[in-house]
């Protein structure tokens, strides 16, 4: 007989094991098969910054958590449906985010007496009734995958790795996903090694069948997929989407695209990533340190490219001299920094966004620049080419702060039209603009006070580029104190000017009368979104906004802020949006934070903002 398959609207599972138990991988493939299946989805991979830490400890726990549904959903979930453990550690380290009735299936070869005292557990909680309130599916993963795979001529360790696959064929059998692209991938990973590729595919038909013959999983489910706009679908992290939009922005203004880049951790992917797309014109220098790697990026723009750096914090920090040279000699350059746990190494891998401060003001002088931040994976892209905009059409350097939430994450991203993205065609300066025949290099548009920018070689455009204060239309060295107030005045003008130039923020207000504000920036998106919506499902109201333009902020936003009674700002830092709000506006509004290295939950906001509903009526 056939088993029953249930209709679920939503599904959170999370894997955990070892660092080298696969969990990346196996979590990467069921959201690879969700997302061609048509369900919406979002991600949280969560793994130790070690590059192989002690095997069966907590802090070697890596973990993949999915969220998808026949719904559209803005988060990876507050809490695992379902929990995974490959050992002793990964249930422990998981199981305080796992709520009551929930799932578990654990790997039951490796609830030795060894690996249970190493992470501190007394008696076995498989047997001593601590699990009462889950729904505990012990599965002997280990063993199974070993005995499905005694024909194939590999060694027991090479069998017992493939317990990722055996685990991955479970899933996709109970909750009916796709298995086409999963067997395409294992033969296009191991096609030089068949003898693993067979054997891996083995254990994932294995899992599979395993669900589908025994007694032990009576039922399976199905999510349908989800209603989405029309269109060409992929599914994307924050990082490959950075990427993309780079590669955009170069076509579309017609520049080569120039990485200068160290590699370091959330945003070394943007450079492996890009190292690939020579086609395009793409070229990526590694570089020795993060001073070379501005360094040579500015140097590209100065020679008429399209130059970036990408980094995380402490990057920053290092890059600062350069991006204020930058900002002196006035040339286009893109910084990303993918945000981090700070300070100084901090969490290398998990999520923060506590660099809004040193983007702002973390230069010496007065060294203002614009500063934008992408709200989801996806809005990476289209960032990425504002950016590029941005930096060319007015000559500044541009720090866009995404995080290691959204670079890791993934989710579903309408591929778009190439028609609908903007044109970002460059005028390169080609001749003398002076009245005696002289190139000015400091004459500036009267609509973007941007100057000339003049390829080096261009005939009769030879000028001066340095750090020192430059004069006002000749750019030759000045020490005057009325033109050094001058130059900074409009420098300062340039990037304030460029609140014209962008959209206006919007605000979700159905009602239109309600008295609390949630205001939120960069990768919170998703998560007060979410909670909103819990908050108004329960009959309060609430209106939401989130700036995708940090510096300058958006023309309308001093008006938008005086129309809420209280406006909450939740951030993963210790309150800078709110700093910023508090001094530019004088509106005392209120600061929620939690830096504890994961997104925020849903729920946890949705709390908050009741709590002022409450007190604001």
């Amino acid at each position: 007989m056939p088993k029953e398959i249930q209709q679920l609207d939503r599904v959170i599972i999370r894997f955990a094991g070892d660092s080298g138990d696969g969990m990346q991988l196996t979590g990467d493939r069921f959201t690879q098969e969700t997302a061609s299946f048509g369900n919406d989805l979002s991600t949280l991979p969560n793994f130790p910054a070690e590059i192989r830490a002690p095997a069966g400890t907590l802090p070697g726990v890596s973990s993949f958590q999915l969220h998808f549904a026949d719904h559209d959903i803005m988060t990876p979930g507050d809490a695992p449906n379902v929990l995974v453990a490959m050992n002793p550690a990964a249930l422990k380290a998981n199981l305080e985010d796992v709520p009551k009735g929930a799932t578990i299936i654990v790997n039951t070869d490796e609830f030795t007496k060894r690996a249970l005292a190493k992470v501190g557990y007394a008696a076995n909680p498989l047997e001593d009734g601590s699990l009462a309130d889950y729904k505990v599916s012990p599965v002997p993963l280990t063993s199974l995958t070993v005995k499905a795979l005694e024909s194939f001529d590999i060694t027991k360790k090479d069998a017992e790795r493939a317990k990722n696959m055996f685990a991955l064929g479970l899933l996709s059998w109970m909750y009916n996903r796709p298995t086409e692209g999963t067997l395409k991938f294992l033969q296009t990973k191991f096609a030089k090694k068949p003898e693993i590729m067979n054997a891996n595919i083995a254990a994932f038909k294995a899992g599979w069948n395993f669900g589908e013959t025994t007694e032990d999983f009576a039922v399976s489910y199905e999510v349908k997929p989800a209603p989405l706009p029309a269109g060409r679908y992929r599914n994307i992290t924050g990082n490959l989407a950075l990427s993309y939009g780079l590669i955009a922005a170069s076509k579309l203004s017609g520049l080569p695209l120039f990485l200068g880049s160290y590699p370091i951790t959330p945003a070394s992917d943007i450079l492996h990533e890009l190292s690939k797309h020579k086609q395009f014109g793409v070229r990526t220098f590694q570089a020795e340190d993060e001073i070379a790697g501005v360094g040579a990026a500015l140097g590209a723009s100065f020679g008429g490219a399209l130059g970036v750096t990408t980094t995380s914090g402490p990057g920053m920090a290092l890059k600062a001299e350069t991006i204020g040279l930058a900002v002196m000699t006035e040339l286009p350059l893109v910084i990303i920094d993918v945000q981090r746990g700070g300070p100084s190494t901090g969490l290398p891998t998990k999520t923060e966004q506590a660099d809004l401060l040193m983007a702002m003001f973390g230069r010496n002088g007065e060294s203002p620049l614009p500063v934008l931040a992408p709200r989801s994976p996806s809005d990476c892209f289209m960032i990425a080419v504002e950016a590029a905009r941005i930096a060319t059409k007015y000559r500044t350097p541009v720090i866009v702060l995404s995080d290691g939430y959204l670079a890791n994450g993934s989710e579903p991203w309408r591929i778009p039209d190439l028609s609908d993205l903007p044109s970002l065609e460059v005028d390169f300066a080609r001749e003398p603009n002076g009245d005696d025949g002289k190139f000015l290099p400091y004459l500036r548009d009267p609509e973007t006070l941007s100057r000339p920018w003049a390829v080096p070689g261009t005939p009769g455009l030879e000028h001066r580029v340095g750090g020192i204060e430059k004069s006002d239309r000749t750019g030759e060295i000045s020490y005057s104190p009325a033109n050094h107030d001058l130059m900074v005045r409009t420098r300062q003008a340039k990037v304030d000017g460029i609140a014209r130039d962008i959209e206006p923020l919007e605000v979700d207000d159905p009602t239109g009368d309600a008295r609390v504000l949630a205001l939120g920036w960069g990768g919170t998106y998703g998560s007060i979104a979410t909670a909103v919506r819990q908050v108004r499902q329960s009959g309060a109201k609430v209106a939401h906004a989130h700036l995708r333009y940090l510096n300058p902020f958006p023309a309308n936003l001093e008006e938008v802020l005086g129309r809420y009674e209280r406006v909450v700002v939740p951030e993963i830092n210790m309150g800078q949006l709110a700093l910023l709000l508090r001094g530019r506006f004088l509106v005392d509004v209120v600061s929620y934070t939690k830096v504890r290295g994961l997104p925020f939950k849903s729920e946890e906001l949705a709390g908050v903002l009741q709590e002022v509903i409450d007190r604001a009526e």
